[in-house]
Parts: C-alpha cells; sequence; structure tokens
C-alpha cells in the first residue's frame, strides 16, 4: 500500500460510520421506568451515600476499577511531535481502544490544552478520582520527568508515561531474547544507546535493572558521547555520564560495542559503524518513522545482526501494546498505587518466554509471510497473540504481591489467569472480525 492509499483509507476508517473509534455502551438495562429509577434518581443515591461512607466502595459500585485515564497535552506525539492537544486526540483514541480489545479495560481519552508542567499535573491530580490508574502519553522531554515525578507513587493509583516506561518494558523483553539468540549475557554486553529524551533513559534504566552493567554504557545525545566534563547536564544525562576517554562521537563508541539501542533520529547509524561493532551484534533502530539505520543497510554490514525496529512493516516491531494493557489490566486488579521497576521487569521476562514458545496457528494465519519461530527475525510476540494477557498480567500481578504495592492480593494466580483465559475466549467474536477483515477464516 502506498502513501496516497495509506492516508485515504485512514482517514475513511476514521470518519465512517461515525467519527472517532470509540464510544460508550451501558451495561445495565435501561429499557423502563424502573431501570431510569436505579440507574439515576431516587436509586443511585444509596450507592453514592456508601461511597462516601467509604471511599473503597467505589470499587464496588462504578467502573473505577476497570477504568484507565490516557492524558496528554500532545506536545511529543509519536513521528509527528509537538501538535497540540486536538490533533493528538486520533492517538489518544487509538490507545483507548487497544486498552479494551486487548484486556478489557474501559478507557478515556483526555487532552489537556496545557504545556506547564505543574499546572498540567494539578489537572491530572483533580481526575484521580474517576480513573483506576492513568496511562501519560506523548508529553515532550523534560517535561514529562516533572510530571511523572509529581503524579507516580503520589495519586494512590497507578500512573505511567508509556511513552518512557511502556517503551523500556518491551525494550527489556526484546533484548533479553536478542542477547539469548547471539549467545552473549547482559551482564556482559557494551550497549551504545543514542538519544537520551524520556525513552531513552527510561529503557536504559531498566536495562540496568535487568542486568545490563552500568560502565558498559555509553549514551549519546546529538552532542556525541555524553561525558562528565561536559557542563549543563540535566540530572538524567548525568547519571549516564561517562569518564572523557577521549571517545567523543557515536562512531567512536561503537567500535567493538555488542548492542545498539536507537531513540534519537533518521540515518545517524552508517553501515560503517555496525560493521565496526563486535560479531553477532544487536541493533535496535527505533527512531520513527524512519529508523538510525534501514534493515537492509544493516544486514548488508553484519548478516549476524539481530535488528529491531520501531515499523511494523519489518521483523522484531518494538511495540509498547506487547505490554501497557497487561500492566495496567494486572495493575487495577490488585490495586497497586504504582507501577514499580519489579512489575515492569516481570512483564519484560513474561513478554521475552513468551516469544520463546510455539505461536498457535491462529497468530501464524495473521503473518502469513513471516517466520514466527523464535530466532533472529522473532525475538518478540506478535501483538495478536492472545496468550499475552493471561500470561503477562499474572506475572505483574505476582511481582506486585511480593514487593508489597498489592492492595488487593491476588494469590491464587493460575485461577486469576483462568479468568483473564475466560475474557478471550468471550470476545471470540471480536477476533473472527479482525481475522475476517485481514482475509482469513
Amino acid at each position: 500500500m502506498n502513501d496516497k492509499e495509506l492516508k485515504a483509507r485512514a482517514l475513511a476508517y476514521h470518519r465512517y460510520p461515525t467519527p472517532g473509534k470509540t464510544e460508550t455502551m451501558p451495561t445495565k438495562p435501561f429499557g423502563t421506568p424502573e431501570d431510569l429509577a436505579l440507574a439515576y434518581s431516587p436509586g443511585v443515591a444509596f450507592p453514592c451515600l456508601d461511597i462516601a461512607r467509604d471511599n473503597n466502595n467505589v470499587y464496588r459500585y462504578t467502573d473505577r476499577g476497570n477504568c484507565v485515564g490516557v492524558i496528554t497535552n500532545g506536545t511529543a506525539v509519536l513521528g509527528l511531535g509537538n501538535i497540540g492537544a486536538e490533533a493528538a486526540k486520533p492517538v489518544m483514541e487509538g490507545k483507548a481502544l487497544l486498552f479494551k480489545i486487548f484486556a478489557g479495560l474501559d478507557a478515556f481519552d483526555i487532552e489537556i490544552d496545557e504545556t506547564d508542567p505543574g499546572k498540567f499535573a494539578d489537572i491530572v491530580r483533580a481526575l484521580v478520582p474517576t480513573f483506576g490508574g492513568i496511562n501519560l502519553e506523548d508529553i515532550k522531554a523534560p517535561e514529562c520527568f516533572e510530571i511523572e515525578e509529581a503524579l507516580a507513587g503520589k495519586c494512590g493509583i497507578p500512573v505511567m508515561h508509556d511513552d518512557q516506561h511502556g517503551t523500556a518494558v518491551i525494550v527489556t523483553a526484546a533484548m533479553i531474547n536478542a542477547v539469548r539468540i547471539q549467545g552473549k549475557k547482559l551482564a556482559d554486553i557494551r550497549l551504545v544507546v543514542n538519544g537520551a529524551g524520556a525513552a531513552a533513559i527510561a529503557c536504559t534504566r531498566l536495562l540496568e535493572k535487568a542486568g545490563v552493567r552500568h560502565e558498559n554504557i555509553i549514551m549519546c545525545d546529538s552532542r556525541g558521547v555524553i561525558t562528565t566534563s561536559r557542563t549543563g547536564l540535566s540530572p538524567q544525562k548525568q547519571y549516564f555520564a561517562t569518564a572523557d576517554t577521549g571517545i567523543s562521537t557515536l562512531a567512536d563508541a561503537l567500535k567493538g560495542a555488542d548492542a545498539f539501542l536507537g531513540l534519537s533520529v533518521a540515518d545517524v547509524l552508517t553501515p560503517d559503524m555496525v560493521a565496526s561493532m563486535a560479531r553477532r551484534p544487536i541493533v535496535f533502530a527505533l527512531a520513527n518513522p524512519d529508523p538510525e539505520i534501514r534493515r537492509e543497510a544493516a544486514l548488508a554490514a553484519a548478516d549476524d545482526i539481530v535488528y529491531a525496529t520501531g515499523r511494523s512493516d519489518y521483523p522484531n516491531q518494538i511495540n509498547n501494546v506487547l505490554g501497557f494493557p497487561y500492566i495496567f489490566r494486572a495493575a487495577l486488579d490488585c490495586r497497586t498505587d504504582v507501577i514499580n521497576d519489579a512489575m515492569k521487569l516481570a512483564a519484560a521476562h513474561a513478554i521475552a518466554e513468551l516469544a520463546r514458545t510455539p505461536v498457535p496457528a491462529a497468530v501464524r494465519a495473521l503473518y502469513p509471510t513471516e517466520n514466527l519461530t523464535f530466532g533472529p527475525d522473532y525475538i518478540l510476540p506478535k501483538p495478536f497473540d492472545r496468550r499475552l494477557l493471561p500470561t503477562v498480567s499474572p506475572a505483574v500481578v505476582a511481582a506486585a504481591v511480593d514487593t508489597g504495592v498489592a492492595s488487593r492480593p491476588i494469590r491464587n494466580l493460575e485461577h486469576y489467569a483462568r479468568q483473564l483465559q475466560q475474557y478471550i475466549d468471550s470476545t471470540d467474536a471480536h477476533m473472527q472480525k479482525f481475522l475476517r477483515s485481514a482475509g482469513v477464516g
């Protein structure tokens, strides 16, 4: 499909038969006067009074425990930049759709026309009573760091900036499998990171938690290697600043490196740079829509490479949808007030392990031209692998319970996984629609 055809189909998809991608639907009977008397006045007073006596009853009588707020100011929309709150709405509606179809979570998109991080955080904080969790989205750095610091762990419900931490989970899962395929270990690899924005910082921190050694990490920004001799560094960059040893450019840093993680700009990585890396290199070129180096050029420079990108038209897409629906599903089900590193790592390991298991025929049918066998071209599960929900969410719940952040601990994880599987089974009709639209079945 060329760009012109894609544009026409995308605009029609969003416009017809009704504008947008989501709607609200009632969950209770509404066809009689008695139904309305229960739904609204006078019957609604009774749950209101119960909640006034004990705020926890809001989870008993309302949708709060199954509801996520998808909130942005549109200052860093993926691939589009600072396009503003209104222009970001189609992306946020799409995110809400993904929450529903992959994890059964109701999600409402909220676009806030405010760029001051303090004011933005105040607005989000005022919305907390509405939601069981908040997914921050597409907020530019460094403001996103300030906003997250003001909200995460301080709202009584989980708050996560998916561009940072959702990306970090999937990158970590992919790296776990990439080093396995390449016969290496996280603790031994030399990692070069190009880009020092929100996603790059979060990814590198989680990779360090997963086992990459701090002293083996070199981070670069638009000025080159971030070293301790540079002034004016943000606290986030200071943490990853390396001693000034004369290595100042990305090309210098990549010589002999095992892995490259790019969250920067297109075409910054050259074939010569890839060729200078260690044998069996790992290249994650995640700039969108155009990666730091094209797959074809990377493979030509090193035929023993494991290559991943953010694009859906290449193997090994780093796609946040593999993580955020299931992380929030778990966080809401066991009622945490945070999404901590242990929960993120649990999600990463569960996703990585799932990719190492045989792929069901129904998933293979959706990707008939791809080799879905664990190896250099398949290091992550596909988004429509319905095993993700009953695999990832229980792992995240277990981590939440183990770290003491679950206010409603789920002890029987096998039963919980079966409940999630039942949800998947109950939505088979929706999946069949996707299969038919793909020309399968």
